[in-house]
């Protein structure tokens, strides 16, 4: 299951991500209340996790829109503001759930767990595009009867694709989410671990290839026969 972590403190937005990732949760995470209704509204989530106080637009704001907009993922509001009148404002802008910082793991997880059950989705252990099976939790790329095993930036970059394959994926949001906000990566990063990732989808000789858009981003794209 894909979730969108959307949390301006970058060093706890890590943390929850890694524990969200130990479980075998798929997580995309952004710092700003633009980039929240970007992703959103671009791809499926099966939860959001949203912060209150973000840069540009405020988590009530991205509720509102995304609501508006007709996203019905599951969203449980994690911020430090903890009085009735927050908890109540983000239940009524249609939030599912609501906790404090400081936070529990194990209450996180719970929540985390209580909330995707309710769409009745599970964590799977991999995911398919075409003629390609990504393992989830081995990073094994199989095509027909071959695989090959991925190194951790490679399976995290290809994972972005096959889990959102009709979407033109920006070298800024691979940075983001592989890298890290805060990491020194630049495009060339990006261009390198695609170009180890289109030498391995030719030694598995499958149908499917990245297709680079002139200053826009990357996307999946299927031979034809």
């Amino acid at each position: 299951m894909n979730i969108l972590l959307v949390e301006d403190e970058v060093s706890l937005s890590n943390a929850v991500k890694k524990i969200l990732e130990q479980q075998g949760y798929i997580v995309d995470a952004v710092y700003d209340g633009q980039s929240a209704v970007d992703y959103a509204t671009g791809m499926e989530y099966g939860l959001i996790i949203l912060d209150v106080m973000l840069p540009k637009l405020d988590g009530f704001e991205v509720l509102r829109i995304l609501r508006q907009d007709g996203i019905n993922a599951p969203i449980l509001m994690l911020t430090a503001r903890s009085t009735v009148p927050d908890k109540v404002a983000g239940l009524n802008s249609g939030a599912d759930d609501y906790m404090t910082k400081p936070f529990d793991t194990d209450e996180l997880l719970a929540r985390v767990g209580a909330l995707t059950r309710r769409t009745g989705e599970v964590i799977v252990e991999t995911v398919s595009f075409e003629d390609l099976t990504l393992g989830i939790k081995s990073a094994v790329l199989s095509c027909g009867g071959q695989s090959v095993q991925l190194s951790r930036k490679e399976f995290e970059v290809l994972k972005i694709f096959m889990y959102n394959p009709s979407m033109t994926v920006t070298k800024d949001m691979l940075i983001s989410n592989v890298w890290g906000i805060e990491s020194e990566a630049t495009d060339n990063n990006v261009e390198v671990y695609i170009s180890f990732i289109r030498k391995k989808l030719k030694y598995l000789k499958s149908r499917v290839t990245i297709r680079n858009f002139q200053k826009i981003g990357y996307r999946l794209e299927v031979a034809a026969c």
